[in-house]
Protein backbone atom coordinates (compact mmCIF):
# COMPACT_ATOMS: atom_id res chain seq x y z
CA UNK A 1 0.00 0.00 0.00
CA UNK A 2 2.82 2.39 0.71
CA UNK A 3 4.07 1.81 -2.89
CA UNK A 4 0.59 2.59 -4.47
CA UNK A 5 0.35 6.00 -2.57
CA UNK A 6 4.32 6.79 -3.67
CA UNK A 7 3.49 5.52 -7.45
CA UNK A 8 -0.46 6.73 -7.21
CA UNK A 9 0.58 8.71 -10.38
CA UNK A 10 1.79 5.44 -12.43
CA UNK A 11 -1.40 3.82 -11.24
CA UNK A 12 -3.70 6.63 -12.18
CA UNK A 13 -1.96 6.88 -15.82
CA UNK A 14 -2.21 3.64 -16.12
CA UNK A 15 -6.04 3.82 -15.56
CA UNK A 16 -6.19 6.43 -17.81
CA UNK A 17 -4.48 4.61 -21.14
CA UNK A 18 -6.87 1.75 -20.35
CA UNK A 19 -10.19 3.98 -20.01
CA UNK A 20 -8.22 5.78 -23.27
CA UNK A 21 -8.61 2.52 -25.61
CA UNK A 22 -11.93 2.04 -25.12
CA UNK A 23 -12.82 6.11 -25.79
CA UNK A 24 -10.60 7.19 -27.82
CA UNK A 25 -12.67 6.70 -31.21
CA UNK A 26 -15.64 8.25 -29.03
CA UNK A 27 -13.44 11.19 -28.25
CA UNK A 28 -12.15 11.89 -31.97
CA UNK A 29 -15.73 11.77 -33.43
CA UNK A 30 -16.90 13.67 -30.81
CA UNK A 31 -15.34 16.70 -32.86
CA UNK A 32 -11.95 18.90 -32.64
CA UNK A 33 -12.61 20.58 -29.59
CA UNK A 34 -13.13 17.53 -27.68
CA UNK A 35 -10.20 15.36 -28.96
CA UNK A 36 -7.72 18.35 -28.29
CA UNK A 37 -8.73 18.88 -25.28
CA UNK A 38 -8.52 14.94 -24.32
CA UNK A 39 -5.18 15.54 -26.04
CA UNK A 40 -3.98 17.90 -23.59
CA UNK A 41 -4.90 16.19 -20.51
CA UNK A 42 -2.96 12.72 -22.00
CA UNK A 43 0.31 15.11 -22.25
CA UNK A 44 -0.43 16.15 -18.57
CA UNK A 45 -0.30 12.27 -17.41
CA UNK A 46 2.56 11.65 -19.73
CA UNK A 47 4.10 14.38 -17.57
CA UNK A 48 3.26 13.01 -14.44
CA UNK A 49 4.65 9.87 -15.53
CA UNK A 50 7.86 11.01 -16.62
CA UNK A 51 8.26 13.09 -13.43
CA UNK A 52 8.27 9.25 -11.73
CA UNK A 53 10.58 8.62 -13.75
CA UNK A 54 12.70 11.16 -13.24
CA UNK A 55 12.57 10.55 -9.74
CA UNK A 56 13.02 6.98 -10.03
CA UNK A 57 16.17 7.88 -12.23
CA UNK A 58 17.61 10.34 -9.77
CA UNK A 59 17.66 7.65 -6.76
CA UNK A 60 19.82 5.97 -9.49
CA UNK A 61 21.78 8.13 -10.02
CA UNK A 62 22.11 9.59 -6.26
CA UNK A 63 23.99 5.92 -5.75
CA UNK A 64 26.43 6.74 -7.84
CA UNK A 65 29.69 9.31 -8.19
CA UNK A 66 28.80 11.74 -10.89
CA UNK A 67 29.59 12.02 -13.78
CA UNK A 68 27.62 8.42 -13.50
CA UNK A 69 24.66 10.12 -11.81
CA UNK A 70 23.91 12.69 -14.50
CA UNK A 71 24.19 10.37 -17.11
CA UNK A 72 21.69 8.13 -16.06
CA UNK A 73 19.80 11.42 -15.46
CA UNK A 74 19.94 12.77 -19.37
CA UNK A 75 19.72 8.98 -20.29
CA UNK A 76 16.28 8.16 -18.97
CA UNK A 77 15.16 12.14 -20.49
CA UNK A 78 16.40 10.80 -23.69
CA UNK A 79 14.84 7.78 -23.55
CA UNK A 80 11.29 9.33 -23.03
CA UNK A 81 11.86 11.98 -25.60
CA UNK A 82 12.77 9.38 -28.39
CA UNK A 83 10.04 6.93 -27.30
CA UNK A 84 7.34 9.85 -27.63
CA UNK A 85 8.76 11.11 -30.91
CA UNK A 86 9.24 7.74 -32.82
CA UNK A 87 5.70 7.09 -31.42
CA UNK A 88 4.36 10.53 -32.95
CA UNK A 89 6.43 10.16 -36.15
CA UNK A 90 4.20 7.30 -36.88
CA UNK A 91 0.96 9.19 -36.82
CA UNK A 92 -0.81 9.85 -40.47
CA UNK A 93 0.08 14.00 -40.04
CA UNK A 94 3.47 13.91 -38.40
CA UNK A 95 5.48 16.32 -40.70
CA UNK A 96 8.88 15.79 -42.01
CA UNK A 97 10.46 18.69 -39.93
CA UNK A 98 8.94 17.07 -36.75
CA UNK A 99 12.47 15.48 -35.92
CA UNK A 100 14.55 18.56 -36.54
CA UNK A 101 12.41 20.50 -34.97
CA UNK A 102 12.15 18.50 -31.77
CA UNK A 103 15.63 18.09 -31.78
CA UNK A 104 15.77 22.17 -31.53
CA UNK A 105 13.08 22.43 -29.34
CA UNK A 106 14.50 20.32 -27.01
CA UNK A 107 18.12 22.41 -27.08
CA UNK A 108 16.10 26.14 -26.38
CA UNK A 109 14.08 24.39 -23.30
CA UNK A 110 17.43 22.79 -21.77
CA UNK A 111 20.11 25.51 -22.61
CA UNK A 112 18.25 28.98 -22.50
CA UNK A 113 14.81 27.66 -20.92
CA UNK A 114 16.20 25.27 -17.87
CA UNK A 115 19.87 26.31 -17.14
CA UNK A 116 18.35 30.31 -17.93
CA UNK A 117 15.83 29.85 -14.91
CA UNK A 118 18.14 27.84 -12.64
CA UNK A 119 20.50 30.36 -12.87
CA UNK A 120 18.30 32.82 -12.15
CA UNK A 121 16.88 31.84 -8.97
CA UNK A 122 19.77 30.29 -7.43
CA UNK A 123 21.67 33.08 -8.02
CA UNK A 124 18.98 35.19 -6.72
CA UNK A 125 19.43 32.78 -3.67
CA UNK A 126 23.00 32.10 -3.37
CA UNK A 127 24.60 35.13 -5.52
CA UNK A 128 27.68 33.29 -7.58
CA UNK A 129 27.50 29.71 -7.87
CA UNK A 130 30.25 27.70 -8.73
CA UNK A 131 30.42 24.44 -10.81
CA UNK A 132 33.77 23.07 -12.95
CA UNK A 133 34.14 25.19 -16.35
CA UNK A 134 35.72 22.42 -18.42
CA UNK A 135 32.37 20.62 -18.02
CA UNK A 136 30.70 24.26 -19.72
CA UNK A 137 33.01 23.77 -22.21
CA UNK A 138 33.27 20.49 -23.45
CA UNK A 139 29.50 20.65 -23.55
CA UNK A 140 29.24 23.72 -25.45
CA UNK A 141 32.02 22.75 -27.89
CA UNK A 142 30.30 19.19 -28.61
CA UNK A 143 27.04 20.69 -28.80
CA UNK A 144 27.85 22.51 -31.67
CA UNK A 145 29.60 19.78 -33.66
CA UNK A 146 27.14 17.01 -33.48
CA UNK A 147 24.50 19.67 -34.47
CA UNK A 148 25.91 21.52 -36.85
CA UNK A 149 27.06 17.87 -38.46
CA UNK A 150 23.55 16.70 -38.42
CA UNK A 151 21.18 19.72 -38.60
CA UNK A 152 23.01 22.67 -40.26
CA UNK A 153 25.35 20.62 -42.87
CA UNK A 154 22.37 19.03 -44.42
CA UNK A 155 21.34 22.18 -45.92
CA UNK A 156 24.23 21.79 -48.76
CA UNK A 157 23.43 17.96 -49.07
CA UNK A 158 22.00 17.26 -52.65
CA UNK A 159 18.86 15.34 -52.07
CA UNK A 160 20.01 12.75 -54.58
CA UNK A 161 22.69 11.95 -51.92
CA UNK A 162 20.50 12.09 -48.89
CA UNK A 163 20.99 8.42 -48.35
CA UNK A 164 25.07 8.81 -48.09
CA UNK A 165 24.81 11.56 -45.67
CA UNK A 166 22.44 9.91 -43.35
CA UNK A 167 24.95 7.05 -42.95
CA UNK A 168 28.02 8.90 -42.53
CA UNK A 169 25.70 10.94 -39.76
CA UNK A 170 24.98 7.92 -38.01
CA UNK A 171 28.77 7.10 -37.87
CA UNK A 172 30.27 10.31 -37.07
CA UNK A 173 27.33 10.41 -33.76
CA UNK A 174 28.19 7.04 -32.86
CA UNK A 175 31.94 8.10 -32.78
CA UNK A 176 31.36 11.20 -31.04
CA UNK A 177 29.45 9.78 -28.45
CA UNK A 178 31.63 7.03 -27.98
CA UNK A 179 34.78 9.18 -27.72
CA UNK A 180 33.37 11.80 -24.89
CA UNK A 181 31.44 8.48 -23.19
CA UNK A 182 35.03 7.47 -23.20
CA UNK A 183 36.28 10.78 -21.92
CA UNK A 184 33.51 11.22 -19.34
CA UNK A 185 33.88 7.91 -17.45
CA UNK A 186 37.53 8.12 -17.89
CA UNK A 187 40.88 10.17 -17.63
CA UNK A 188 38.53 13.26 -18.06
CA UNK A 189 35.94 12.46 -15.66
CA UNK A 190 36.73 15.28 -13.09
CA UNK A 191 35.56 17.63 -15.91
CA UNK A 192 32.05 16.52 -14.94
CA UNK A 193 32.42 16.55 -11.24
CA UNK A 194 32.18 19.16 -8.13
CA UNK A 195 33.03 18.79 -4.93
CA UNK A 196 30.31 20.53 -2.70
CA UNK A 197 30.41 21.11 1.03
CA UNK A 198 28.00 18.73 3.25
CA UNK A 199 24.73 19.85 3.52
CA UNK A 200 23.88 20.92 0.11
CA UNK A 201 21.01 18.74 -0.07
CA UNK A 202 17.94 19.00 2.39
CA UNK A 203 16.76 16.27 4.65
CA UNK A 204 14.08 15.73 2.83
CA UNK A 205 15.97 14.88 -0.42
CA UNK A 206 18.37 12.83 1.19
CA UNK A 207 15.26 10.61 2.58
CA UNK A 208 13.91 10.55 -0.91
CA UNK A 209 17.30 9.38 -2.48
CA UNK A 210 17.35 6.24 -0.10
CA UNK A 211 14.89 3.99 -2.46
CA UNK A 212 15.71 0.55 -3.69
CA UNK A 213 17.88 0.24 -6.83
CA UNK A 214 15.69 -2.93 -8.11
CA UNK A 215 12.43 -1.26 -7.08
CA UNK A 216 13.64 1.97 -8.91
CA UNK A 217 14.98 0.33 -11.91
CA UNK A 218 11.65 -1.91 -12.40
CA UNK A 219 9.66 1.35 -11.76
CA UNK A 220 11.91 3.17 -14.76
CA UNK A 221 11.19 0.19 -17.13
CA UNK A 222 7.09 0.11 -16.07
CA UNK A 223 7.10 4.37 -16.27
CA UNK A 224 8.87 4.56 -20.02
CA UNK A 225 6.10 1.49 -21.14
CA UNK A 226 2.95 3.25 -19.76
CA UNK A 227 4.82 6.72 -21.55
CA UNK A 228 4.50 4.39 -25.34
CA UNK A 229 0.88 3.78 -24.77
CA UNK A 230 -0.13 7.21 -23.15
CA UNK A 231 1.76 9.07 -26.60
CA UNK A 232 0.42 5.95 -29.09
CA UNK A 233 -3.73 7.38 -27.64
CA UNK A 234 -2.42 11.09 -27.74
CA UNK A 235 -1.05 11.39 -31.10
CA UNK A 236 -4.31 10.75 -33.61
CA UNK A 237 -5.97 13.12 -30.62
CA UNK A 238 -3.40 15.75 -31.23
CA UNK A 239 -3.35 15.86 -35.06
CA UNK A 240 -7.66 15.67 -35.10
CA UNK A 241 -7.60 18.76 -32.73
CA UNK A 242 -5.11 20.81 -34.37
CA UNK A 243 -5.61 20.12 -37.89
CA UNK A 244 -6.87 23.23 -39.70
CA UNK A 245 -6.56 24.90 -36.71
CA UNK A 246 -3.95 27.50 -37.41
CA UNK A 247 -1.60 26.53 -34.56
CA UNK A 248 2.55 27.16 -35.16
CA UNK A 249 3.96 24.35 -37.38
CA UNK A 250 6.24 23.48 -34.63
CA UNK A 251 3.84 23.30 -31.94
CA UNK A 252 3.39 19.55 -31.68
CA UNK A 253 7.62 19.28 -31.72
CA UNK A 254 7.97 21.52 -28.67
CA UNK A 255 5.36 19.61 -26.88
CA UNK A 256 6.99 16.67 -27.43
CA UNK A 257 10.30 18.39 -26.59
CA UNK A 258 8.53 19.67 -23.18
CA UNK A 259 7.31 16.24 -22.08
CA UNK A 260 11.03 15.27 -21.46
CA UNK A 261 12.20 18.35 -20.23
CA UNK A 262 9.37 18.76 -17.51
CA UNK A 263 11.06 16.36 -15.08
CA UNK A 264 14.64 18.26 -15.78
CA UNK A 265 13.45 21.59 -14.73
CA UNK A 266 12.15 20.55 -11.56
CA UNK A 267 15.22 18.14 -10.78
CA UNK A 268 17.31 21.24 -11.94
CA UNK A 269 15.47 23.78 -10.11
CA UNK A 270 15.84 21.76 -7.27
CA UNK A 271 19.51 21.53 -7.53
CA UNK A 272 19.73 25.06 -8.12
CA UNK A 273 18.12 26.32 -5.21
CA UNK A 274 20.63 23.54 -2.89
CA UNK A 275 23.44 25.58 -4.35
CA UNK A 276 24.46 22.32 -6.10
CA UNK A 277 24.96 23.80 -9.82
CA UNK A 278 27.30 20.99 -11.35
CA UNK A 279 24.07 19.24 -11.19
CA UNK A 280 22.38 22.08 -13.23
CA UNK A 281 25.39 22.68 -15.88
CA UNK A 282 25.88 18.32 -16.01
CA UNK A 283 21.82 17.53 -16.55
CA UNK A 284 21.14 20.93 -18.90
CA UNK A 285 23.95 19.93 -21.59
CA UNK A 286 24.27 16.78 -20.97
CA UNK A 287 20.36 15.89 -22.07
CA UNK A 288 20.95 18.67 -25.03
CA UNK A 289 24.10 17.08 -26.00
CA UNK A 290 22.74 13.39 -25.26
CA UNK A 291 19.30 14.45 -27.53
CA UNK A 292 21.35 15.52 -30.67
CA UNK A 293 23.55 12.87 -30.47
CA UNK A 294 21.40 9.52 -29.45
CA UNK A 295 18.25 10.86 -31.02
CA UNK A 296 19.59 11.57 -34.50
CA UNK A 297 21.55 8.31 -35.50
CA UNK A 298 18.32 6.69 -34.14
CA UNK A 299 15.88 8.53 -36.46
CA UNK A 300 18.24 8.97 -39.57
CA UNK A 301 18.21 4.90 -39.34
CA UNK A 302 14.93 4.97 -38.93
CA UNK A 303 14.56 7.52 -42.09
CA UNK A 304 17.38 4.63 -44.23
CA UNK A 305 14.52 1.84 -43.37
CA UNK A 306 11.54 3.66 -44.49
CA UNK A 307 13.31 5.21 -47.27
CA UNK A 308 11.44 8.42 -46.57
CA UNK A 309 14.41 11.13 -45.27
CA UNK A 310 13.53 13.90 -42.76
CA UNK A 311 14.25 17.53 -43.01
CA UNK A 312 17.15 17.93 -40.44
CA UNK A 313 18.54 20.63 -41.75
CA UNK A 314 17.58 23.66 -39.30
CA UNK A 315 15.58 26.87 -41.12
CA UNK A 316 17.74 30.63 -40.98
CA UNK A 317 15.97 31.80 -37.47
CA UNK A 318 16.94 27.99 -35.72
CA UNK A 319 20.03 28.27 -37.15
CA UNK A 320 21.02 31.89 -35.60
CA UNK A 321 19.11 30.80 -32.32
CA UNK A 322 21.23 27.83 -31.75
CA UNK A 323 24.61 30.38 -32.99
CA UNK A 324 23.67 32.91 -30.44
CA UNK A 325 22.91 30.25 -27.51
CA UNK A 326 25.84 28.35 -27.97
CA UNK A 327 28.21 31.37 -28.15
CA UNK A 328 26.46 32.94 -25.07
CA UNK A 329 26.65 29.87 -23.21
CA UNK A 330 30.28 29.29 -23.65
CA UNK A 331 31.06 32.77 -22.66
CA UNK A 332 28.85 32.21 -19.65
CA UNK A 333 30.41 29.04 -18.67
CA UNK A 334 33.94 29.48 -19.22
CA UNK A 335 34.73 30.79 -15.30
CA UNK A 336 33.44 28.62 -13.27
CA UNK A 337 30.26 30.09 -11.88
CA UNK A 338 27.23 31.39 -12.84
CA UNK A 339 24.90 34.37 -11.31
CA UNK A 340 21.28 35.89 -11.77
CA UNK A 341 22.71 38.34 -14.50
CA UNK A 342 24.07 35.38 -16.61
CA UNK A 343 20.79 33.32 -15.97
CA UNK A 344 18.78 35.89 -17.00
CA UNK A 345 20.59 36.33 -20.82
CA UNK A 346 19.97 32.41 -21.16
CA UNK A 347 15.77 33.27 -20.09
CA UNK A 348 15.23 35.88 -22.32
CA UNK A 349 16.74 33.56 -25.37
CA UNK A 350 13.96 31.18 -24.13
CA UNK A 351 11.88 33.84 -24.04
CA UNK A 352 12.56 34.68 -27.85
CA UNK A 353 12.28 30.99 -28.72
CA UNK A 354 8.94 31.22 -27.77
CA UNK A 355 8.48 34.11 -29.66
CA UNK A 356 9.37 32.58 -32.69
CA UNK A 357 7.50 29.28 -32.37
CA UNK A 358 3.79 31.58 -31.52
CA UNK A 359 4.99 33.36 -35.11
CA UNK A 360 6.00 29.85 -36.81
CA UNK A 361 9.54 30.76 -37.35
Amino acid sequence: MAFVRREFQLLFAAIVALLGFYAEHSVIDAGKGPALFAAAGLVVVIIMVSQRVAHHAEVLAAKVPDPYGSMILTLSAVLVEVVVLGIVMQGEESSPTLVRDTIYSAVMLDINGLIGLAALLGGLRHGEQRYNDDSGRTYAVMILTAMGISMIVPEFIPAAEWHVYSVFTIGAMIVLYTLFLRMQTGKHSYFFSYTYPRGTRSREEEHEMQGSTAVSSVTVAIGVVLIGILAELMTPMMNHGLKGSGAPAGLVAVVVAAISAAPEILTALRAALSNRMQVVVNIAMGASLSTVILTVPVMEAIALYTGQPFIMAMSPSQTTMVAITIVVAAINFSDGETNAIEGMTHFVLFATFAMLTVLGL
